[in-house]
């Protein structure tokens, strides 16, 4: 089934739409993904429903709506309607009540004509940004199901796992689906062709060939998981790529009866669909289909008990889910060294080679200036502290002078401060209500005014720190590669096709393949060739002896 419109992980365009997704960018930390949705004229309370209430102020859809991606977004003034109001009289109106005649506010209309909207004002309360879905932004902002796979571990297990476009990935543990929209980014090369008489996305055709279109198995033990990602799926637009597979792939493994896989979307997972049939028997069990994947990825308590369904033996009612043809590459997500232990043996016990492990620490890097000075006081990240001896020891001097001139009024002992308004020490006024201005408050007074003319963005000396919290996963990444099955049939075969210790005049005279031999011909024309002209040379060479001795 393909999807009304392109999938905003795949081609979010220009601008935001209504009924796509969008991820708001509060803090670097701090992403929340929404459905933007438009306002219903004729339900007074879409408005309120469709906002957006954060730390930074609330934003209604409609603000968010056409806007470019990445466009800064200030909150607004929202009224969030009369739902919880009290009218006049101190009680809530019931459904159906007119309201009694008070005037609560909303523009008075016809009957049956929608209320006129009101207009929209600007808060001063901040603002966000508005991103396009990835699979960056959504595993920051995805609801956690379970322990999510984060951008450092799923970008180096697909590129260890060397997915590309047009490649099938089998994912076994699902989960909160952070994976799953990786894994389908890089597999697509395009939406597959219509089934059912369905057309293709306008935007998206393209002439009907033999390619492999990318695709991803995942399966879930869970049920609820496994409907929630099929309905999220849907919703983004990549159910003709993911097929959600609710399943015990320990006891069933990975194949799929013959309809299933490649018809089955992933709104049969969000329906309670159950890949194996619930364990029951039936005429579409006894016949299963295989995924052909060139990709395995296990995020699953014990890997090793899957590791059974994932050989190259198979029989012709359920054949093997790996591609027949192609090497395929497999990474375990294991919690434990004793769990690697157990998943190795079982890798090289079915016929698993290259087996290594790895382990990541990913920690990024904060980057910042850092300006250090007794001129950045009452500056916004700035460091109020001497920078050197020398101005250490001219606030201390400073200090030094102020405190000898109130040591020095304070002696004089003139003026002294009574009631209200009367004269204080040099002609001062001093009261209960009246406040001095302090030293410090007009130093940073004055250095406030001097930060119009500073270019703080270029001040100060540019330092590096890492991160105190890891946002990474805490498990062993193991990896596998199944080569491809050789026989003695093909040894054989290979040997026909490219002899060894031959020339090329032999293999084109006892290979079958065209290529070889069209060289095989080439090369003898070319003997030919070089006989006939030697010829030549030697009949040239004799009449010129010839004519020689008759001269002398």
């Amino acid at each position: 089934m393909h999807p009304a419109h392109p999938s905003p992980f795949l081609d979010p365009g220009p601008v935001t739409k209504a009924n796509s997704l969008a991820v708001l960018h509060l803090r670097r930390e701090s992403l929340i993904s929404t459905i933007l949705r438009e306002d219903d004229p004729h339900d007074p309370d879409s408005a309120a429903d469709n906002v957006v209430n954060t730390r930074f102020g609330s934003f209604p859809h409609s603000t968010l709506l056409n806007q470019p991606w990445g466009a800064q977004i200030l909150a607004s003034k929202v009224d969030t309607g009369s739902r919880g109001r009290k009218p006049a009289g101190g009680k809530k109106r019931k459904r159906g009540e007119d309201g009694g005649g008070e005037d609560d506010g909303a523009t008075p209309t016809a009957a049956g004509a929608a209320p006129s909207p009101k207009p929209i004002e600007a808060a001063s309360s901040g603002f966000i940004h508005i991103l396009p879905p990835t699979p960056e932004t959504w595993s920051m902002s995805l609801p956690h199901r379970t322990q999510v796979v984060y951008t450092p571990d799923y970008s180096y297990i697909l590129q260890r796992l060397r997915v590309r476009p047009g490649g099938v990935v089998i994912e076994a543990g699902a989960g909160s689906g952070s994976f799953t929209h990786a894994a389908a980014r890089a597999v697509f090369n395009g939406y597959p062709p219509e089934q059912d008489g369905e057309e293709p996305v306008e935007e998206l055709k393209f002439q009907r060939s033999q390619r492999q279109f990318g695709r991803v198995y995942s399966y879930e033990f869970h049920a609820p998981r496994a409907a929630q990602l099929g309905r999220e799926l849907v919703e983004h637009g990549l159910d003709s790529i993911v097929r959600v597979t609710h399943r015990d792939v320990y006891q069933d493994g990975f194949n799929l009866p013959c309809q299933e896989a490649d018809s089955l979307p992933a709104a049969a997972a969000a329906a309670g669909h159950r890949g194996d049939n619930d364990g029951a028997a039936s005429p579409s069990a006894a016949s299963k289909t295989s995924p052909r994947a060139t990709a395995v990825f296990l995020d699953l308590p014990a890997p090793e008990r899957a590791l059974k369904h994932l050989t190259r033996t198979g029989t012709p009612s359920s054949p093997s889910p790996l591609h027949p043809r192609r090497t395929v590459h497999l990474c375990a997500f294991v919690p434990c060294i004793e769990q690697v232990q157990r998943a190795v043996a079982a890798l090289r016990q079915f016929g698993w080679v290259e087996v290594s492990m790895a382990e990541l620490a990913q920690r990024r890097l904060e980057v910042r200036r850092e300006r250090v000075g007794l001129a950045e006081e009452g500056v916004r990240g700035g460091s109020a502290v001497a920078k050197d001896v020398d101005e250490a020891v001219q606030r201390l001097r400073e200090v030094e002078a102020r405190q000898k001139v109130y040591h020095d009024k304070q002696g004089k002992k003139k003026g002294e401060t009574g009631a209200d308004g009367e004269e204080g020490v040099e002609g001062e006024k001093v009261g209960k209500s009246g406040q001095k201005e302090t030293a410090k408050q007009r130093r940073i007074a004055a250095k406030k005014d001097m930060q119009a003319e500073r270019k703080l963005w270029k001040e100060g000396r540019v330092t590096h720190r890492p991160e105190q919290e890891l946002k990474t996963h805490t498990s062993y990444l193991v990896f596998a590669t199944m080569p491809v099955a050789w026989s003695e049939e093909d040894e054989k075969r290979m040997e026909e096709k490219y002899p060894v210790g031959k020339t090329e005049v032999d293999m084109g005279e006892s290979s079958g393949s065209k290529k070889w031999k069209k060289a095989g011909k080439k090369a003898k024309a070319q003997v030919a060739v070089g006989a006939k002209k030697g010829s030549v040379d030697d009949q040239a060479g004799a009449d010129e002896k010839n004519d020689v001795e008759m001269v002398d």
